[in-house]
């Protein structure tokens, strides 16, 4: 399938992969390709530097959806509408268990020193906040075409089993050991604790000095009754991941390690039945045969030095990388069957604004 297919046809577009391979660039130019062919289109990154917003001539971005104003793109207006935002992970997760439970429970468990730092710090909470996010866009309804700029990750499918290990966590099953003698076991999970165990929470307190055990005990009595619901959710985002109008665009380098880890997660997409529907190669590049250069490196030895020789050389350098990204290519993402795979050549600036990304955009519309 063609960008431009993909982007028409789609409803929700993940760009996934390793960091430092160009996801922010892609979901940018992604994303402004299908504002220029008329659709309204948001934009959500979780880029720490902000590179996205540079792009877009703005100073910065907000939790909250901003439009992009139309003095970004000068003298060529979008026929439809950008839209562009940054996850604030934190934010993410109060807004959701406000809509799970109460506002007087939920203040309680934002006050909770233990519940501030697995909202902010715990693995997997960030790949997880950004499918929470997804889903508060696809159920709000504004937008034809959502694209998410996914966390970098070390390993690729971090992204696909954050949910498991969130709700894994929240079940407490690795604190059934750690507080077991303070807590009231039942079927399904960790349940209210008694009277007992929470004044012997306070008695570790006062004899440790510390306010861990307190804190936990407190944050799973006010997470009660919430962990199935939490549950649901994780169920209900995995379905959306997995439907027809959803797609996947697995960023990756022209590198052997990014290949193979491209690879690796266009593999368990597929096998988790997830709609892959392209690999997007970034700063590739592509140095054709010129008629009579097929040995520079021998004409460089027959013009015996000067400009012309150097020039005979850079080429032979350059052939010879491209050569290998193509063998690499071949090899690691070879026997895909029908998924795309698209090129993007390395530019020589800095993607930095508007221009550049509708560049990329082009590009990838005719990859």
């Amino acid at each position: 399938m063609r960008a431009d297919e993909l982007l028409a046809q789609k409803h929700i577009v993940v760009c996934t992969g390793a960091g430092g391979v160009g996801k922010t660039t892609a979901s940018a130019a992604l994303a402004l390709r299908a504002a220029d062919a008329g659709r309204k289109v948001i934009v959500c990154t979780i880029d720490p530097a902000r590179r996205l917003a540079q792009s877009l001539g703005l100073d910065g971005l907000k939790h909250d959806p901003t439009l992009v104003d139309a003095s970004a793109f000068k003298r060529r207006k979008p026929k439809g509408e950008l839209w562009a935002m940054m996850l604030d992970m934190k934010r993410t997760f109060d807004e959701m268990v406000l809509d799970l439970t109460s506002r007087d429970r939920a203040e309680a468990i934002f006050a909770n020193p233990f519940y501030r730092h697995v909202s902010s710090t715990l693995a997997g909470t960030q790949e997880y906040m950004a499918m929470e996010k997804l889903w508060e866009l696809h159920e709000e309804g504004r937008w034809e075409l959502i694209v998410i700029d996914t966390p970098p990750t070390r390993n690729a499918l971090d992204f696909l089993d954050a949910p498991r290990r969130l709700t894994d966590f929240f079940e407490g099953r690795f604190l059934r050991l750690m507080l077991w003698p303070y807590i009231k076991g039942a079927q399904g999970g960790i349940k209210l604790f008694n009277a007992g165990a929470r004044a012997a929470l306070r008695a570790v307190t006062k004899i440790t000095g510390s306010e861990l055990f307190s804190d936990v005990a407190d944050f799973f009595v006010e997470f009660e009754g919430m962990y199935e619901q939490f549950k649901r959710r994780a169920v209900a985002v995995h379905e959306l991941l997995g439907a027809k109008h959803t797609s996947f665009v697995v960023v990756t380098a022209p590198t052997e390690p990014s290949l193979r880890e491209a690879r690796f997660f266009a593999d368990r997409l597929q096998q988790e039945k997830m709609p892959l529907g392209a690999l997007l190669v970034n700063r590739t590049h592509d140095v054709p045969d010129a008629p009579g250069l097929q040995d520079p490196r021998a004409l460089v030895a027959q013009v015996g030095g000067g400009p012309l020789a150097d020039a005979l050389a850079v080429y032979a350098d350059w052939r010879t990388v491209a050569a290998r990204e193509q063998r690499l290519l071949n090899t690691e993402l070879g026997a895909l069957g029908s998924t795309s795979v698209w090129r993007v050549p390395d530019l020589a600036d800095d993607v930095n604004d508007a221009a550049a990304l509708r560049e990329i955009g082009e590009l990838l519309a005719t990859a």
